[in-house]
């Protein structure tokens, strides 16, 4: 993990599969109320068109209870909302789950302190599902 550049991003592995890891994600981000609004599956569409890479997929979820009031402190956020998670594989096979550092978002978007909470929880919540 810590080979992998921070850039505002927060890494992580899972020891499922990339799959199994983008499975759980939903059903944790369903669990808990949130939506997801689409999952991009890169590698697919990669494969699709003749090319080949390692498993990337993006699943893109919020709550607008809890984004508004961010996007309404700080307009821009909405080029980073809703939240994203990358589950992705690594040249060696080992699965990593990325996103955006909410401490990285309210530095960027001069998000008011007091808010990004609302934003802090999507971390842990995505740690414990690929636990």
């Amino acid at each position: 993990m810590s080979s992998l550049p921070s850039n505002g991003m927060i890494h992580f592995p899972s020891a499922r599969s990339a799959t199994e890891t983008v499975s759980r994600i939903q059903t944790a981000l369903k669990d808990k109320g949130l939506t997801i609004f689409a999952v991009i599956d890169h590698s697919g569409e990669a494969a699709r068109v003749g090319l080949q890479m390692h498993f990337a997929q993006v699943i893109i979820f919020g709550s607008p209870k809890a984004g508004t009031p961010l996007m309404v402190a700080a307009p821009t956020l909405a080029l980073d909302l809703p939240l994203k998670a990358l589950v992705w594989e690594d040249a060696d096979g080992k699965v990593w789950v990325s996103y955006n550092d909410p401490d990285y978002l309210r530095e960027r978007h001069g998000v008011p302190k007091g808010l990004i909470a609302n934003l802090a929880g999507a971390g842990m919540l995505l740690q414990k599902a690929v636990q």
